[in-house]
């Protein structure tokens, strides 16, 4: 997908990106720069919450114990 950039230096995210990504307008945009070219990243307005749901179940319970373990060895 293309976008143009204005003469302010603006351009628009497609829709059916922003769709997909489900973006909105309190979200944010990191412009990385690197050998290859330019990458664009989503910024969530709540960081957090963004990663909400990413990791696996019972990670709460497994640091837990980790951290008994820990200091049983102690």
């Amino acid at each position: 997908m293309q976008s143009t950039i204005t003469a302010r230096g603006q351009t628009v995210v497609p829709a059916a990106i922003r769709h997909q990504f489900h973006l909105g307008p309190a979200d944010r945009l990191e412009w990385i720069v690197d050998k290859g070219g330019i990458s664009v990243v989503p910024v969530r307005a709540h960081p957090v919450q963004a990663f909400r749901g990413q990791g696996k179940s019972g990670a709460t319970a497994r640091l837990l114990a980790e951290r008994r373990a820990d200091a049983a060895r102690e």
